[in-house]
Parts: C-alpha cells; structure tokens; sequence
C-alpha cells in the first residue's frame, strides 16, 4: 500500500463504512492520525487500516474505532473508561466526544507516547494510568461509558461493577483474532447485550479477569 491520503479521504473511509454520526466524522477531520502512529508509518496513518506498535499490538482500524465509539451514543458529557490506550488517537477521539476520559493500558511506554502525543494537541480532559485493564479503574468509577479495545469472551466483572445503571459499553467478545464486536447496557439487574456491532479481530484482552499475561 502506498501513501497520499490525507485526513479527508480517511473520513470518507469512514463513512463509507457506515458510520453515520457526524459528530464522529468531524471530530476525525481535525485530528491528524498520522501524530498517533509510529514515525515510520505515518504515510498511511489516513488509510482505514490497523497498525503494529510495540509489544505486538496494534493500533485499531479507524472505522473500527467509530463504530465501537458510535455504539456509545456519546452526547458530550460521558464520564468514559478506555481499556487499552494504545497511542491514544482513539483516546483522542473520545476527548473531543466525551467530558472526560480515564484510559488504561498494560504497557508503560506505551502510555507514555500517548501521553506525549495527547500533550502535542492540547487535549487535557483525559487521565492515562498504567495497569490491569480487566480491573478497570475503581477510584474513578462510576462510568456513563466503557469501551475495551481487546477481546475476552466475557466482560470482566469489574467493568461491569463500574459501569452506572443506564450506560453503555462496549467490548469485542471472543478469544482474540476472531470476534463480534458487542453494545451492552447496563439494568438494574447487570448487563444486557444489545447489539453486536461488527465482526472484527482483536488482540487479547490479558489481566486478572482476562486472558494470563505472557
């Protein structure tokens, strides 16, 4: 694959894969996704694509990313919990859409590239922390919103337990390369699973109510 893409035609991608919520859309045209990818690769940072980073993952196709953001409904005033940074351009995207964000990965040196990358465009309303995602982050809970970026069969029970009654959340539900993308929502009574949003292929989802660390 060459380069020569630019922001406008990863938005037309976008839309061309279905996703509808303009808010999303703009928030995609003003956010350079070539800032939020390794040096090397920035030539095709605004082709729909995943791309390697360190510690075999992978950043998440950028359709992939709005329709599991799109699944939220975001209005604007979301309290969000993100399982698995990355290089924080899907971080980014939930800052523009949400009040706040709390985002959570494994890998020190990976939160602190997104922390640098964050820092580069001014977004501040996010708080990274390095850890067990499958946890969650139970000190700053309750959430209007969670999304995971990494597949598990289940939802942990943690982020469960942190989500408030009435949001929503949004996780790949497999063993990892192999999954449906699904919404829940959180009742009175636990999680109801609403919608599956996409099928798609992620990397495990590791911690205490995941997958065992390598």
């Amino acid at each position: 694959m060459t380069g020569g893409a630019c922001p406008a035609d990863l938005v037309r991608a976008v839309r061309a894969a279905g996703i509808r919520d303009e808010r999303i859309l703009g928030v995609l045209r003003v956010i350079p996704r070539a800032d939020f990818v390794p040096a090397g690769d920035a030539a095709v940072a605004d082709h729909d694509i995943p791309i390697p980073i360190p510690h075999g993952q992978v950043t998440t196709q950028p359709s992939l990313s709005a329709r599991m953001i799109e699944g939220l409904g975001l209005a604007g005033d979301e309290h969000v919990l993100e399982v698995g940074t990355g290089l924080g351009f899907q971080t980014a995207l939930l800052a523009r859409l949400a009040a706040d964000v709390v985002s959570i990965d494994m890998w020190p040196d990976i939160v602190e590239w997104a922390r640098s990358n964050l820092a580069g465009h001014g977004i501040g309303n996010v708080e990274l922390l390095v850890g067990d995602g499958s946890c969650g982050v139970p000190d700053r809970a309750p959430y209007d919103a969670v999304i995971v970026s990494a597949a598990f069969p289940e939802v942990p029970p943690p982020l469960i337990e942190q989500l408030r009654v009435g949001g929503r959340l949004v996780q790949p539900i497999g063993p990892g390369g192999q999954e449906e993308v699904v919404l829940f929502r959180r009742t009175d009574t636990g999680l109801r699973r609403r919608q599956v949003l996409t099928p798609a292929r992620f990397v495990r989802l590791r911690g205490r109510y995941g997958f065992p660390r390598d």
